[in-house]
């Protein structure tokens, strides 16, 4: 009867966690919301430079603390990723080595898991960007598509990449250095996350909107210019962290919370900081996530599970 109350009473926590997850990832909603509102309502308005970030001093203190978490337990944890300059600087890594088989493997056994989640992490930005019921049959057209994604391959000349040929949009992509370098699942469901979210969007571009709408947010909180592919590619990353938390919150275990919210964000942890035309530098991506996301920077340092919602930083 102990052992029986006792699980009963775990899975009872790990639910309530659940929910604050899912929670955490709505907590932006009514206040973007009200700025959707506050931005249609002044569209003859000239447009305002981003040269200056819409962050508080409190708020960009925050979120560099939280970049150090992240940094630090990737030099700590044995699943923590490799950094995405040290992937680029090693040498190719066969397809049939054991570490690219066993990276092949851990992607192709968490995919339909990933697919799982992302749909849920899909609907839950919509809502928070504010796309009404008008969107929802090109949501419904996304979610066909990522769950007809099944097969990963493993790629020794993509080495540090992943990529979606949307002529094959049934097929990830991955590069054997890079399959090598996430041996957490929680980083690989991110990257998976990424991918899966390109192939939501198809060759014609069906979620241009809320990329769009992402990207505008990015632009407005960290003082850069988020447009176009670059856009595409930040909100993908923003959709597979969100993807990596839920998988935290149902797959519960004993490691340290912040660990595991860390791998998803790890492989940006370059000490050569470089973007380029269609994405933000690494160390750029990992502070844009985290600034649209306060939930997950406070998770980081505290290491524990944010209860309900509060405001996102966002400015009016």
């Amino acid at each position: 009867m102990t052992g029986n109350f006792e699980m009963t009473r775990a899975r009872t926590r790990w639910l309530i966690i659940e929910i604050s997850v899912v929670l955490s990832i709505s907590l932006f909603a009514l206040s973007f919301s009200a700025v959707a509102q506050n931005r249609q309502g002044n569209r003859g308005a000239t447009n305002k430079s981003h040269s200056r970030p819409a962050l508080t001093p409190a708020e960009r203190e925050l979120v560099n603390q939280a970049i150090g978490v992240v940094c630090i337990e990737r030099k700590k944890d044995p699943k923590g990723s490799v950094p995405i300059d040290e992937m680029q600087a090693r040498p190719s890594i066969p397809v049939r080595s054991q570490e690219a088989q066993d990276g092949a493997e851990r992607a192709q056994r968490l995919l339909p898991i990933a697919k799982t989640l992302v749909i849920d992490s899909l609907r839950q930005m919509a809502k928070i960007y504010g796309f009404k019921r008008s969107y929802e049959p090109k949501l419904r057209r996304a979610v066909i598509r990522i769950e007809s994604v099944g097969r990963i391959k493993p790629d020794m000349d993509a080495r540090d990449n992943a990529s979606v040929l949307l002529s094959r949009p049934r097929t990830i992509s991955f590069g054997t250095i890079f399959l090598a370098g996430l041996p957490s699942d929680e980083g690989m469901i991110s990257v998976l996350a990424h991918e899966l979210m390109h192939v939501a969007d198809g060759d014609d571009e069906i979620m241009r909107a809320l990329f769009r709408a992402i990207g505008n947010h990015a632009s407005d909180l960290i003082g850069q210019e988020v447009r176009e592919q670059r856009a595409e590619e930040l909100a993908c990353d923003l959709v597979g962290v969100l993807a990596a938390r839920l998988f935290v919150a149902r797959s519960p275990n004993y490691e340290p919370l912040p660990r595991r919210i860390a791998r998803s964000l790890e492989h940006n942890c370059v000490d050569e900081d470089e973007g380029d035309d269609d994405h933000l530098s690494p160390r750029s991506t990992i502070r844009a996530l985290l600034t649209l996301n306060h939930s997950l920077a406070r998770e980081l340092i505290s290491g524990r599970e944010e209860t309900a919602p509060t405001r996102p930083p966002v400015r009016r």
